[in-house]
């Protein structure tokens, strides 16, 4: 993909997400999501949507504050802020209503139109301890 496709297809995928439209239509079908920090993936459409989805709207009542975006040919990097509630168990956590904010980055590969790969540096540590922190207070 030409830069300009790639940034074109970043810049939708990311207004359809934050949108709630249909994000997963930009994953190829075998897209892999990789947590970077654990090494943990996800494999599939259906798979790396359901796990998006349920961070921002079942585990969190979150948003991302979009900061900047970098592209390349077939490939994009977002700098966000993860900005949300937590609602529900995570990570062993039970709900503990903790705002949280939580700078990452996301590395998309593309290949024919759709993105294939997700390398997300989302540190799960930092986003935890704020919770376990939080529960230990209440309790």
């Amino acid at each position: 993909m030409s830069v300009e496709e790639t940034e074109a297809t970043i810049r939708e995928y990311l207004d359809t997400l934050v949108n709630g439209g249909d994000f997963a239509s930009f994953f190829a079908d075998e897209v892999v999501w990789t947590t970077m920090e654990t090494g943990d993936q996800i494999r599939g459409r259906e798979g790396v949507r359901d796990f998006i989805v349920a961070l921002h709207s079942q585990l969190f009542d979150a948003s991302l504050e979009q900061k900047n975006v970098t592209v390349a040919d077939g490939v994009a990097g977002l700098e966000a802020v993860f900005v949300g509630t937590h609602t529900a168990e995570f990570a062993g956590v039970a709900a503990t209503g903790a705002e949280v904010r939580l700078p990452y980055t996301v590395f998309y590969d593309f290949d024919r139109g759709k993105i294939v790969e997700l390398r997300a540096y989302f540190p799960i540590s930092a986003l935890v301890q704020p919770l376990r922190d939080a529960a230990a207070l209440s309790a």
